[in-house]
């Protein structure tokens, strides 16, 4: 099995995974967890790790009888490593954003040009972008990048950085601790985690498709 093949599987079943990993690790599960939500938070490169789908699957573990889990410990655990792998995020593109070779891939992505657009847009929707950014996989990971390579003040980033990232951990993890263990869920998860990743695209393709219209008109 190659890596994507290994990371849909990993995504699609993350409920399987995670018990794995719990049977393994015991309580030392949420340095895990810990990590995997800083990485792809934190680390620009690595926006495919999951995120919306971790934080439902851990809640939803985190009710059983005899889980390794804490429901409370875990969302404290989810909340530091969002809010840490943002603030990371944000000071890496500070430091090197706009210093990336233009002609190399990432360059090519994140360039000058572009950068000035993300300040003018910054700018006008200020920490809203940063709030609603946390929904969206890719560009969770990529908008405190650019915010700090187009110098959003840090303190209005923090500010949204934290309220965001109380929102989503809260919504994320609570929807499964109350949810993720009824029985049509339970044992359709992986439908459910490819409807979390549909949902939270949605917005990012609506966005798409208007400007997409806009341009014809």
């Amino acid at each position: 099995m190659n890596f994507i093949s290994w990371l849909v599987d990993f995504i699609l079943h993350i409920d399987q995974h995670l018990v794995e990993i719990i049977n393994t690790f015991g309580i030392w599960t949420y340095i895990i967890l810990f990590l995997i939500v800083f990485i792809e938070t934190g680390l620009v490169v690595f926006p495919f790790l999951p995120g919306d789908s971790l934080l439902f699957a851990g809640g939803a573990l985190a009710v059983l009888n005899g889980s390794a889990l804490n429901v409370v410990i875990l969302i404290i655990v989810f909340w530091i490593a969002a809010v840490l792998g943002d603030t990371v995020n944000y000071h890496i593109g500070m430091k090197i954003g706009t210093a990336i070779p233009e002609n190399s891939w990432f360059g090519k992505i994140i360039n000058r040009e572009k950068m000035e657009k993300a300040e003018a847009f910054f700018n006008k929707h200020g920490g809203k972008t940063i709030f609603a950014a946390r929904f969206m996989p890719f560009i969770r990971t990529f908008a405190p990048f650019v915010a700090g390579a187009s110098r959003m003040n840090y303190r209005y980033f923090l500010s949204y950085n934290i309220v965001g990232a109380t929102v989503w951990v809260l919504l994320c993890t609570l929807a499964g601790y109350f949810f993720g263990n009824i029985p049509v869920i339970k044992d359709n998860f992986s439908l459910v985690a490819i409807g979390i990743i549909i949902v939270s695209i949605l917005p990012m393709i609506i966005s798409f498709m208007r400007a997409r219209i806009s341009k014809l008109r």
